[in-house]
């Protein structure tokens, strides 16, 4: 095996001779240089008595080249530009491999997110993205939701929403960790800034569980359940014509499969205004008649749907929202957003608007549930998770 090592490196930023580390170790100078060199490998005994004495972990100091590290196939949860390869996270869902790119703002939660491997070979397009993929097709039969009666709905797309994604791609990945912890990984996709704080709890309750924080909004969430992309899907989405949260789109979205619905909590929704709402607005129609900058999130996020759905109520075109094609991506660009200047609204929640000490007028009591297909919930990782 081809085993690099940066054992010269380490010891010369300690100011530490070859002799002295040999002294310290057991060994003679000869051996520290023939590890150094890469002329041969050193025992178990001899690594862990080199890490320690130069205050390190054996990873720090030793591993494996790149032509001897495994490899997997696995699929494409997002597309790339021009299939260039890119750091990865991989998680098991049923029984393939799925790699998330980390590219861009998928890249960082605060931190930069540590890869598992990465892509060194893409083969063709063998699975759609879009709403047929692994046996889905939204909108097409009801879901059995335990507890609730089946209903069809064909609203999941509303109209100028895409209805599908760039395919899907196969792809050969390097692996950069162990094998035992990427089987042992729980993938959630949602928006509410408190699943972060949840997934870390659960890692800390469970030290062998990894749980991978996808951000994606209710619609967006759902539809990477449908194509068997994650795990968990976190959602928001009010249906005025059931007067429901969730099940409704729920229903539309998988054929033939049953789901849990786990709430997580219940959330004031509204607008977010600067501190002492200089605009004394006190309704959506307000934004209009006082030419308010709204910003907004994308189409098919719950909070854009109340946006919209408030507005229809009170007979306000859409249209003649001042600014309503600036979108941001989370409750935090929201925030950002009127703390800056750059926008006099934006919908969001009570603890966003309190956090970033904004003003809040409530609009909407919105049910946060997670989703998950009763096929998973037997999978290791997800008990864990759930029963935190």
């Amino acid at each position: 095996m081809n085993i690099c090592n940066n054992l010269k490196a380490i010891r010369n930023r300690l100011g530490m001779s070859q002799q002295e580390l040999a002294n310290i170790t057991g060994v003679t100078r000869q051996t520290i240089g023939a590890v150094e060199t890469g002329q041969c490998a050193p025992s178990v005994t001899i690594s862990l008595r080199l890490a320690k004495a130069l205050g390190c972990q054996v990873e720090d100091l030793f591993w494996l080249g790149e032509e001897d590290l495994p490899k997997i196939e696995a699929i494409l949860a997002d597309s790339t530009p021009d299939n260039q390869q890119s750091q990865v996270i991989l998680a098991r869902i049923r029984d393939r491999w799925i790699a998330y790119p980390l590219l861009a703002r998928d890249a960082f939660r605060i931190e930069m997110i540590p890869s598992d491997g990465e892509v060194v070979a893409v083969s063709h397009p063998i699975v759609g993205s879009g709403d047929s993929a692994s046996g889905s097709n939204i909108g097409a039969s009801p879901l059995r939701v335990d507890g609730f009666p089946s209903i069809t709905r064909n609203e999941l797309y509303p109209e100028g929403e895409a209805q599908s994604q760039t395919g899907t791609n196969q792809v050969q990945v390097r692996l950069l960790d162990d094998m035992d912890k990427l089987h042992n990984t729980v993938v959630i996709a949602g928006c509410t800034p408190v699943l972060s704080l949840l997934a870390r709890a659960t890692e800390r309750w469970h030290p062998q569980l990894r749980v991978h924080y996808r951000f994606a909004h209710s619609k967006a969430a759902l539809r990477s359940l449908c194509r068997g992309e994650v795990h968990i899907a976190g959602m928001h989405l009010y249906d005025p014509q059931t007067g429901e949260h969730n099940i409704p789109f729920v229903q539309e979205a998988l054929i033939d499969k049953s789901a849990v619905l786990i709430t997580l909590g219940v959330w004031e929704e509204g607008l977010l205004v600067p501190s002492g709402n200089p605009m004394k607005i006190k309704t959506v129609s307000d934004l209009v008649e006082f030419g308010a900058t709204v910003v907004t999130h994308e189409v098919g996020s719950g909070n854009r749907m109340l946006l919209e759905r408030k507005l229809q109520e009170e007979r306000v075109p859409l249209e003649v929202v001042k600014s309503l094609n600036r979108i941001v991506h989370n409750h935090q660009e929201v925030a950002l957003s009127i703390v800056s200047g750059v926008a006099d609204a934006g919908i969001s929640t009570a603890s966003i608007a309190a956090t970033f000490g904004l003003g809040f007028i409530p609009l909407h009591s919105a049910r946060y549930d997670l989703v998950i297909l009763k096929e998973y919930l037997e999978e290791a990782p997800v008990q864990q998770f759930i029963n935190m």
